[in-house]
Formats: structure tokens, C-alpha cells, sequence
């Protein structure tokens, strides 16, 4: 790579200048993106009704299911998107101060991270967010000089209103897609099979058809992206001993309206049905507004509590453990899915479904617990996790230092 002088694209920040809790923080949320993905990563999530029913373990995945998705399914994801959110704008409050390098140099970071994202999808997992986060991270260059007002209103906009007034338009030019449920078998048969480049063809497929058909993930991380920018404007988890009483107030606030919109979920179809309402578009928009305030209201209340938590010594003694995790977020992400192929899909070892949520908690457990040892066996001789190092050094164009000084 090109040796480039500091002026030319900035310097790297400080390594004291990163925050612990908001490394925990990261930490926690990678915690639940890999619960939630390892429904993918073991081909559990592509078995039908019966198949799942004639699993061994058939009983208990149903409770466990349901709580999982009660619990952390979406909600993670909202944390993860949250936090990279306000990653990104503090890099881009940092950019603005430097002027057209600045902004360079944070155009280059996110360049970077959209190679990593289409490597990634395409070539290994479809499953992959590191893609939308690059795009939606240059669309936050168009959000630099709004109000911090108009940040969270914004946000809230695009996260739940927006969804609801297209979706029927989406239905109507998606009708010609093929249907999810053969997606998912031809999933199921190629991921099964012991040839990688079946995998492979089958992966850039679904890849495609993803993001065209859930569409609404991007304005789903986009919103969140919007939301984790007015935090880091606020300072909420960079100073939260100064923001405790609002970060009590947003934790009481975002509970009840999660509890209460998630609740509402359960009754969707009675509702829609016998409820005046909620018939017609215009109640069915209003209905899918109220469920996607669930999962998003839920996200910012565990981000809320975990900050509160985190002010207690007694807590942050333990909760600290998941900050180098979260200071290799993106190591540790792609490692997931390194280690998660080669255990599940029939390329590798090819344990696939067949232990249920059993297999899949167990090796939540496992493979988590693994990456809290090891996080904090390589920071305690290296500035960076691998990949992050690679990004720094890609990004500003030049070999980062990487071993820590004795």
C-alpha cells in the first residue's frame, strides 16, 4: 500500500480515546446477532413444520424458539445497527472538524467496509449486514447538518413509518419473485451438500433474492442508524453518568411501549380481522407501525439498561468482560461465520438441523465463550482484532502498527 502522510487522510484516534461501555455494549449485541443467526448458520431456519417436528429435540425447540424471538430476535439487530450508527457519525462529527480529509478519509473507511461487506455476502454468507451498513453509512453523510430534532425524528420516521406506506406497493411489484418457501428448500439442499461450489451458487442466489425481497431492512438500518446518530450527538453512552436520569427515563419509556407493541403482536390477526380500525390500508399501516415499534423500542431500552447497569461498580465488573469483543466486532463477526460454516453446512462437517435449538444454544455457548477468551487473550498484545487492523490499514492507506508496545 501507498505510504501516505497523516495530513494527507488524518491520523487514527487514540486507542484512549475508545469507551468501554460502548465496546460492552457492542459486545452484548453481537451476543444476540449470533443467537439469532445461527437459525441460518445450522440450516434449522430453511426445515419446514414437519421436518422440525420430527427433531428429537422438537419439544423443547418450541419454547425456546418463542422466547428467543420474544427476547432477541430484532431486538439485537437494532442494538448492533444502533451502535454502528453511532460509530459512524462519531467518525463523521470527527471528519467535519477536518475538513475535505476528514471527509475522505471517511468515505475511504466506508469504501473499505463495503468491500468487506460484498466479499462476504456474496462469497460466503448471505446473511451478511456489512454491506447495508457501508450504503447506509454513506447516506448519513446526506444527514451531517440536521438538527439533532430532526435526527430523531427522522429516524423514527424512516424505521416505522416508512415500511408502512410501502409495503402494499412492495407486495404488488414483488408478486413475480419466487416464493420463500422454495428459496429455502433450494437452501436447504444446497448448503447440505459436501460441494462448496454448490454452496456457493446457491449463496450469491439467495444473496440477491434477500435483498430485494426484505426490502424493508434497509430502511430498517437506516432508522436505526439515524437514532444511534442523535445518541452519539447527545453523548448518552459517552457521558452516561451525566445522562443517567434520561437514560432511566428512555429505559422506563422504551419498555412499556416495546412490552405493549410486542403484546399487540400476538392479537395481529384478531385485529386485523375484527377490529373496524384496522381495516383497510390506512389501518394497516397504522397496525404495522405499532409492530415495528416493539422490537425498536425494546433495542433502545436494553441499550438504556445495560448503560445503567453499567454505572453500577458492582455491575461493570462483569459486564467489562464483553468490551474487547466488542472492541473486534467485526473479527469476531466474520469469525462466526467462519467457524459456523465449517461446523454446519454439509461442505464442512455437516452437523446441519439435526440437534434442534439444542445444538443451537450449545453452540451459542461454545463458540461466544470462545471469542470472550480470545478477544481478550490478542488485545492484551495487540491494538487491534485482525480484520479491524486490516480496515484501519486499508483505510488510511497505509501499514497500521499493530503489537502493543512492552
Amino acid at each position: 500500500m501507498q505510504q501516505l502522510s497523516p495530513t494527507q487522510y488524518g491520523s487514527p484516534s487514540a486507542e484512549g480515546e475508545r469507551l468501554e461501555l460502548i465496546d460492552a455494549l457492542r459486545g452484548f449485541a453481537l451476543a444476540g446477532v449470533l443467537l439469532v443467526n445461527l437459525s441460518s448458520f445450522t440450516l434449522y431456519a430453511f426445515l419446514d413444520d414437519a421436518a422440525r417436528a420430527a427433531l428429537p429435540t422438537a419439544g423443547f425447540d418450541r419454547v425456546a424458539d418463542a422466547i428467543e424471538s420474544l427476547l432477541v430476535e430484532e431486538k439485537a439487530i437494532t442494538l448492533f445497527s444502533m451502535l454502528f450508527g453511532l460509530g459512524f457519525a462519531l467518525q463523521l462529527e470527527r471528519a467535519q472538524t477536518r475538513g475535505s480529509a476528514g471527509s475522505r478519509l471517511y468515505l475511504r473507511r466506508i469504501g473499505v467496509l463495503l468491500l468487506f461487506g460484498v466479499i462476504h455476502s456474496y462469497l460466503f454468507w448471505w446473511g451478511d449486514i456489512l454491506l447495508i451498513y457501508a450504503l447506509m453509512g454513506l447516506l448519513l453523510v446526506l444527514c451531517r447538518k440536521l438538527s439533532s430534532r430532526a435526527l430523531l425524528l427522522l429516524g423514527l420516521s424512516v424505521a416505522l413509518v416508512l415500511p408502512a406506506l410501502i409495503e402494499p406497493w412492495m407486495e404488488a411489484l414483488l408478486e413475480g419473485m419466487p416464493a420463500q418457501d422454495t428459496v429455502e428448500r433450494a437452501n436447504l439442499a444446497a448448503f447440505s451438500s459436501p460441494h462448496w461450489t454448490t454452496a456457493l451458487a446457491q449463496n450469491m442466489v439467495f444473496s440477491n433474492w434477500a435483498y430485494v425481497v426484505w426490502w424493508d431492512v434497509w430502511p430498517f438500518v437506516f432508522g436505526r442508524f439515524l437514532l444511534g446518530y442523535w445518541a452519539g450527538r447527545a453523548g448518552l453512552l459517552q457521558r452516561p453518568e451525566v445522562h443517567r436520569e434520561t437514560l432511566n427515563r428512555l429505559f422506563i419509556a422504551t419498555t412499556i411501549v416495546g412490552a405493549a407493541a410486542t403484546g399487540f403482536g400476538y392479537f395481529e390477526e384478531s385485529l386485523e380481522t375484527n377490529i373496524s380500525a384496522f381495516a383497510g390500508q390506512p389501518g394497516l399501516a397504522l397496525l404495522r407501525i405499532i409492530l415495528r415499534a416493539g422490537p425498536l423500542a425494546l433495542g433502545v431500552a436494553y441499550a438504556a439498561g445495560f448503560a445503567l447497569l453499567f454505572l453500577h461498580a458492582s455491575c461493570r465488573r462483569y459486564l467489562r468482560a464483553l468490551a474487547p469483543v466488542g472492541r473486534m466486532a467485526l473479527t469476531n463477526y466474520l469469525l462466526q461465520t467462519a467457524v459456523c460454516l465449517s461446523v454446519f453446512y454439509g461442505a464442512g462437517l455437516g452437523v446441519g438441523p439435526r440437534y434442534g435449538l439444542v445444538g443451537i444454544l450449545s453452540a451459542w455457548i461454545v463458540l461466544f465463550g470462545a471469542q470472550i477468551f480470545f478477544s481478550r487473550w490478542w488485545l492484551s498484545r495487540y491494538r487491534f482484532g485482525p480484520m479491524e487492523w486490516l480496515w484501519r490499514s486499508l483505510t488510511y492507506a497505509r501499514r497500521q502498527p499493530l503489537k502493543l508496545i512492552a
